[in-house]
Parts: C-alpha cells; structure tokens; sequence
C-alpha cells in the first residue's frame, strides 16, 4: 500500500502526517515567530515513556492476558435463574473517567504504575452504557435520572418519582396520583421481598428519595425547604414526609444515611449537636419509632455494629444532621463505613426467605467532584468499590444480582501523554501547554479555580498542586462551582440475567431489566410472558 501525506497548515505552523500501512509518523515544523514556541515539542516524548515494568516488554505476556480474557468469553454461560436478591449500587457522578482514574489510584497506592489495576465491578461478566439525558435537558442532574433508573421512566429535571408532564416547581401537578410513578422498592414490597437503602448523603438526597418520593422540586426536602407561595397553592408533602407517612417509605426494612435535620424541630438539637430544620414541629424520627416498636434508631458507628440483626424488625441509621463525612476526613470511631453499613443492611434483610432489594448510593462523589476536590473523590469511588467487593463476598451469583452504575457524569479530564505510572494526582512531568508550564494529569473543564496570575496566564504548579484532601484540581472555565457533563455512563453487571445489561441503553430502561430478572413490577418478566 503506498504511503500518503496530509499537510495541515493553521496558527503559523505546518503539521505533516505521513501515513502508510504499518506506522504513522508526525511531526511538526514551526514557521515565523512561533518557532521558539514549546509546542515544537509536540510529540516528542509520546511513546517514549520510562516506567514500564520490566515484564510487559515481552510480547508473550500481552498475548497471555489475551488468551486468558478469551477463555473466559468463549466459556462464559448465562444464567437464566431468577434473581431472589437484587442489590443496586450507584456513583453518583462517577464518571467513565472517575473509573480509570480510580483505577490507577488504586494501584498507585499499592505502590504499582497503577493503569493495569482493576475496580471490583469491573471484574463483572456484563458491561453496557446508558445515554443520561432527562426529558428537557441534555446535561441531567441526579433527580431526574434517579426517576428514569428506579422508576423506568425518563422525567424532567429536577423532578422525583413523576412522570414529564410535571413541570419543575408544580406541587399539585406532583401530587396528582395520575402523573406519579412506582419504583423498584414498590415492586420489591409488593412481592413480599425486603427493602432498603444506605447513601452517603442525606435520607432525602434526590439519588435515594427517587425510591419513595413524589416531588416537583427535588430541593423540598423538609417543609422549612418549600417555599410559601407554593405551600399555598396546595397541600405540598415534603420529601421527608414522604419517606415516613407514605408507601414504600414507611415500610423500608433499612434505612442508612445522613440529614437527620430534615426529620426534627427547629425547636430541638439532634445527638449531632445541631438544630432541627422543620418548621412544622414534627418530630418524624419519634413517628418512625411508634410505627415500628421492634425497629431501632442508630447514630454512630458502634451502634450500628452492636445492632442485633435478628431481633430488629427495622433499622434506621442516621449518623450526621446533613450529608455524611468524606471517608478519608470522617472520624472512623464514630461514622461508618460505606462497607460497614453495607455488611448490617446484607446480614439483616437476607432473613426474608423471599429475598431482598438494596440501593446503594455512593453519594459524595459527586460532591467531591463539584468542589474540584479530586482526591475526595476518587477515595469515595473506591469505597463504593470495596462495598461492592463485600457484597460479592456475602452472596452467591446463582441467586443475587447486582449491578453498578452511574446517574451522571463530570467533565474530568485525564491527558497530556504522562509516562506509565505518573501520579494520578499530581503534575505531569512530560508535556507542558503553549507557554512552557506543565499541568496536572486530572483537570476540569468548568470549575472554581483556573491558577492564574495577574495577567490571566496559567502559573506553574510545582509545589502548589498537592496530595492533600482538600486540593481543588484546575478546571479550565470559570464558574461557581463544578457542574455535571452529559456523556454516557456504565452499567455493570453480576448475577441471574445480567447479560441483558450490554450495549448501549437508555437509562430508563435498567428497572425493567431488573424487575424483569427479579420477576417483580407490572411489566415484562420471567415470570410472566407480557413480552
């Protein structure tokens, strides 16, 4: 095949690529006054990393892993049971990005270059995408996809548990049972199976309440939070009372999260020592408890280790006033860990001879994500993951199904031709922009901080970027704060008819699939033959 050339002249210089059938060469000649310009090294050192491990320069070790995927594809055979158990994790905002980036941290924290690691989930048999966007935006946010993947059907934004014919802020449009919708956890009671749901934000975060509420403004979370002028359009219940007085809020078997100042007084201070945000004086954690005399009310970590699964009939678990701590800034003798609320909720619901549904939510990786606090938030992706891991330790795959997935993503950037192994947090050390300063390997697109100086250049980070918590990555437009992007997500699956989690979906449809497998909800199901 003979080789052909493509020259592309733009902004002063000449990019040549000579291509033919076996390699591609690049380069690039400067002209006029950009010639000294540090872009002349574009290319330079792509390819020409120095952290590769002595073992993978054999091609043999390559083919090795191949042949190993390989096998494991051609003797991979479906399971057609039904799913007694289903557990739903979900990493709010977690990116396909925040996936490899997490990855690799993972691995550098071994001490190893990081990029050959691999995420629990991702070890599942059954990988697909869902397409994230609601009904009215292109970019969605965690209310209007909770609805679509708990409910089965794609909303408008902002919006829980209805259906788009609500439109933002219409309480008596939310309140019509007409434009309400049923949920995973309605399906699961009413086929006699437990029910629960652990978060790291608030009980009332948009993420979990798409399970229970039914609401034009996911914001409503306590009466203190709807505004007077829609209060007086009509009877507006809150998302907290939702969760306690209504179906199937008030017959979740586990409850664990954060927000316990969504349930009490203004007029009382909770055991975290902060007030209560209700304005109407109801006191709902002390209904909850006279609803169910045999549950029991946790609010730290021992506590909740020390709770007698199989005395308790419910478990509510609140353990701050609003969202849970960030793993690594928690104080590990009173807050628990994601697995540690994992393992309680799994030892107690796997009594129902029925089976059970859970949704699991790591939530601050979102919040991480829209403070630019990427060390945060690849420590909350993989907490999530070691959940995940647990749970795959304490079922069985012949009956349990679960599946990991995304409601959104964020614009998290990985680039620059860093060498094999680079800090994932850090600089990299081998490319540099148009004005000679190097850049971290993770940036965002939009975000609160740029690093300029007084002449709006980009400064150098050496000794400014940081392994610390805290540290706010760059992000590339100026703005509040982080916001959401509106690629697609994975779905990732394990158990009884997770192969029918593959391709390219819309994020509507993964309750179908589960109600199908686990044979509960109104549609299609293996038990039924609506198809």
């Amino acid at each position: 095949m003979k080789a052909f050339v493509v020259i592309l002249g733009f902004l002063g210089f000449t990019l040549a690529i000579s291509v033919d059938d076996t390699h591609i060469h690049a380069a690039k000649k400067l002209v006029g006054k950009n010639s000294a310009s540090p872009t002349g090294r574009f290319f330079e050192n792509v390819g020409y990393g120095k952290t590769t491990p002595s073992g993978e320069v054999d091609p043999e070790y390559w083919r090795a892993l191949a042949r190993s995927k390989l096998k494991s594809l051609v003797e991979e055979t479906y399971n057609y049971k039904q799913a007694k158990n289903v557990i739903f994790f979900l990493g709010d905002g977690m990116s396909l990005n925040t996936l490899t980036a997490s990855r690799i941290r993972k691995g550098q924290l071994k001490g190893n270059p990081g990029e050959e690691d691999q995420l629990s989930f991702e070890k599942f048999p059954h990988v697909g995408l869902t397409k994230t966007y609601c009904t009215n935006v292109q970019v969605s946010d965690s209310a209007c996809t909770a609805t679509a993947y708990l409910c089965g059907v794609k909303a408008n934004s902002f919006t829980l548990g209805v259906s788009a014919k609500v439109e933002y802020d219409n309480c008596s449009m939310s309140m019509d049972t007409d434009n309400q919708l049923s949920s995973l956890a309605d399906w699961a009671q009413k086929a006699g199976k437990s029910t629960g749901f652990i978060t790291t934000t608030t009980l009332t975060h948009a993420s979990p309440a798409g399970l229970y509420a039914k609401s034009a403004n996911r914001k409503w979370e306590s009466d203190t939070d709807i505004p007077p002028n829609v209060k007086q359009e009509g009877p507006c219940m809150d998302i907290a009372q939702q969760l306690i007085k209504r179906s199937p809020g008030r017959n979740f078997d586990v409850i664990m999260g954060g927000g316990m100042g969504k349930f009490l007084p203004n007029t009382v201070v909770d055991v975290h020592g902060t007030t209560g945000e209700r304005s109407d004086g109801l006191d709902l954690l002390g209904l909850w408890k006279d609803m169910h005399p045999r549950g029991v009310i946790v609010s730290n970590r021992d506590e909740l280790l020390n709770v007698n699964v199989s005395k308790a009939t419910h478990i509510m678990g609140i353990f701050h006033s609003d969202l849970m701590d960030y793993h690594s800034l928690a104080d590990p003798a009173t807050k628990p860990t994601l697995s540690e609320m994992t393992e309680a909720a799994l030892n107690h619901l796997s009594r129902n001879e029925n089976g059970y549904f859970i949704f699991i939510e790591g939530g601050l990786i979102d919040q991480a994500h829209h403070s630019g606090q990427a060390k945060l938030s690849l420590d909350e992706t993989l907490e999530m993951e070691k959940a995940v891991q647990l749970a795959v330790t304490m079922t069985n795959a012949a009956d349990t199904l679960i599946v990991v997935t995304s409601d959104h993503g964020h614009p998290l950037t990985i680039a620059g031709y860093p060498d094999r192994g680079t800090d994932i947090l850090g600089l990299n050390q081998d490319d540099v922009d148009s004005n000679g300063i190097k850049y971290a390997s993770l940036n965002y697109a939009v975000g609160s901080h740029q690093y300029l100086d007084e002449n709006g250049k980009r400064i150098n980070l050496e000794g400014i970027i940081s392994d610390e918590p805290g540290f706010i990555h760059p992000s590339q437009i100026p703005i509040y704060g982080g916001v959401h992007s509106g690629e697609d997500v994975g779905v990732f699956a394990r158990g009884p008819h997770s192969h029918l989690f593959r391709g390219v979906m819309e994020q509507n449809t993964i309750p179908h699939l589960i109600g199908y497998a686990a044979c509960i909800g109104e549609g299609a199901t293996l038990c039924n033959s609506k198809l």
